[in-house]
């Protein structure tokens, strides 16, 4: 039944949008089968989706290069804004706005778009990329106006955003469950403001495939604990209102980033949830400094956040790395970087093989130790 919920969720998304693309004579979007195995296509969905500035939005389609039944879902990163001077693309924006071809990973294949490195786990999963360009998170529904005050020689001035994240994120997985039928496992991660949501659209992965193993990685997100975040960001982002019913009893003060994890991961404890994250990240103090946080090592922040969740589920871990470091999963240093000699390669490939994992903490926090 708590499934269904979210499966419900999906197919009405899926069903609007294809009565909007009916109704506005867009042509059908690429199947599966258009597409060449081994290398990345590029899809623009047109209809509801759209980037913070009114771009067009694509994401972009991996099938694997033999035959396989494990899908990967990776949610890109690219900041986040909830303010006009971060906002405004003339002041000091602090977000991608824009998706083009720069944003296909074949322009970086490492990590885990490294296709050709026998150690990579995903090395023959089929992959969708959901592209980011909404300043939300992937969890925004309204078109917000913001203000900048004036500064100096430059006049007061305004904005206005389109976040967007959910339709766009929703459209992608509509694509992707109509296209890829019933994997037996699936992998779900995101780095950075894609490893935010990513627990949060798990259950309609997993609402759409019932039979599958599913597991969850969110990379470089776990240290933004500021107990009235919420309200600026998501508030701004209108977030409150695509939550599932899952979420009725949370106000939006009460709402934080973790209950993501808690939310999902009570409601789905045959899935895996983790996290993987350096303790001194400095692109997540460079955030929370943007929300009055400062002077706060990221180690007292992480361990409080990792403890809430893993206090309220017991199928979630974390792998917590030692060095100052953001965003490791497209990386080559996906493959290098460890904690007492347990390589975060190795933890999370025994995580996709659905292997018991255990989770694990640097000793000395202030450097990255290495293993081959």
């Amino acid at each position: 039944m708590k499934k269904a919920v979210f499966g419900l969720c999906a197919g009405v998304v899926a069903l609007l949008a294809l009565l909007t693309g009916s109704v506005m004579g867009q042509e059908p979007l690429p199947a599966l089968g258009d597409l060449p195995a081994g290398a990345w296509s590029a899809i623009l969905p047109g209809g509801d989706t759209i980037c913070s500035n009114g771009t067009p939005y694509q994401f972009f389609v991996r099938p694997a290069a033999e035959a396989s039944s494990s899908l990967l879902v990776h949610f890109q990163g690219g900041g986040a804004c909830w303010f006009g001077q971060i906002c405004d693309l003339t002041r000091n924006p602090s977000y991608d706005p824009f998706v083009d071809e720069s944003d296909n990973p074949a322009a970086a294949p490492f990590g885990i778009f490294d296709f050709d490195n026998a150690e990579n786990p995903f090395s023959n999963y089929n992959m969708v990329m959901v592209p980011y360009c909404t300043g939300d998170v992937h969890i925004g529904n309204k078109i917000t106006t913001y203000t900048s005050p004036a500064e100096g020689d430059t006049p007061e001035s305004t904005v206005t955003i389109r976040h967007n994240g959910y339709n766009n994120a929703m459209t992608v997985l509509d694509w992707t469950f109509d296209n890829f039928q019933q994997p037996d496992t699936v992998f779900v991660t995101g780095c950075s403001a894609g490893a935010i949501p990513s627990p949060f659209y798990t259950p309609f992965v997993a609402a759409a495939y019932p039979e599958a193993r599913i597991e969850q990685l969110g990379d470089a997100a776990g240290g933004y604990r500021n107990p009235g975040l919420s309200v600026d960001t998501m508030g701004n982002w209108g977030t409150m209102g695509i939550l599932p019913p899952e979420y009725a009893d949370f106000s939006l003060r009460e709402m934080n980033f973790e209950q993501f994890y808690i939310t999902a991961a009570t409601y789905h404890p045959d899935i895996s949830f983790s996290q993987y994250n350096t303790a001194g990240d400095g692109v997540q103090l460079g955030f929370l400094a943007l929300t009055g946080i400062t002077g706060k090592p990221l180690i007292d922040l992480l361990r409080p956040n990792l403890a809430d969740i893993g206090g309220a589920a017991s199928n979630f871990d974390a792998f917590t790395a030692g060095g100052d470091t953001h965003c490791i999963t497209p990386t080559p240093d996906f493959y290098s970087y460890a904690v007492d000699g347990l390589r975060l390669v190795d933890w999370v490939a025994a995580l996709a093989a659905g292997d018991e994992i255990d989770s694990v903490t640097c000793t000395d926090c202030t450097v990255a130790e290495t293993g081959e």
